[in-house]
């Protein structure tokens, strides 16, 4: 295997208030744990907070591996629902990029991986659809939980995790029509589509519900780096 390590790109958050020292100021951010993960799996990680989305091939085509960060709910116009109640503020900025970052992953063939918002954009991209609300997969405002997920056997995922494992959970939004060419590839015990991705030969693109960054079990990290190498 090679020495180089791979340039992952990380999606990141745009906040419009945050406090740096005695600043209150706008800032392109990413929890530590996210960096530290693809770090940890042999990567080398770059943020890449939202721009233009028409730069988006230019930018991928300069990664080995990308991946889709977790935060805030998709906005429902993109796939063509009406806003529930229940459903968080938009991120338009980051919808704008992210879908962008995706489109230019799948068209260039570079790995992608989606985490929990990073999957349901996967698979609004490829024109599926999303639960707005679900219930007890959010136990506790702002603290993680956890839940085990049953592998799919022959697919990806369940390759590179053949066995059922308890994960660290934080959503409140799940996978509703998959998208065109995806596959569910693990499941919650109440049938939620916990992993997606498209068949082997049609490139690599792997989404999780779940947080892997808040966990110590690197597999999937690792996978993706492995695919960029």
């Amino acid at each position: 295997m090679s020495d180089v390590r791979p340039l992952i790109g990380v999606s990141t958050y745009l906040e419009t208030r945050t406090r740096w020292g005695v600043w209150t100021l706008e800032a392109a951010l990413l929890p530590s744990a996210y960096p530290r993960l693809v770090q940890g799996a042999g990567g080398l990680a770059a943020m890449l907070p939202p721009d233009d989305p028409g730069h988006a091939a230019r930018v991928v085509g300069r990664l080995d591996g990308l991946v889709i960060a977790g935060g805030p709910d998709v906005d429902p116009a993109r796939y063509g629902a009406e806003r529930s109640p229940r459903t968080g503020p938009p991120a338009p900025e980051r919808d704008a990029w992210e879908l962008a970052l995706i489109g230019a992953a799948l068209a260039a063939g570079v790995p992608l991986l989606g985490i929990c918002r990073g999957m349901q954009l996967l698979n609004v991209a490829l024109g599926g659809t999303l639960v707005q609300h679900l219930e007890g997969h959010a136990e506790v405002v702002g603290v993680f939980g956890g839940h085990p997920v049953r592998p799919v056997p022959g697919t990806v995922y369940g390759g590179i995790v053949p066995e059922e494992v308890l994960v660290p959970t934080y959503h409140h939004q799940a996978v509703e029509r998959l998208g065109a060419g995806l596959v569910a590839s693990a499941h919650a015990a109440d049938g939620t589509v916990e992993a997606l991705e498209l068949p082997p030969g049609e490139g690599w693109a792997l989404g999780v519900q779940w947080h892997p960054e808040m966990g110590e079990d690197l597999r999937v990290m690792r996978a993706l780096v492995a695919a960029a190498r």
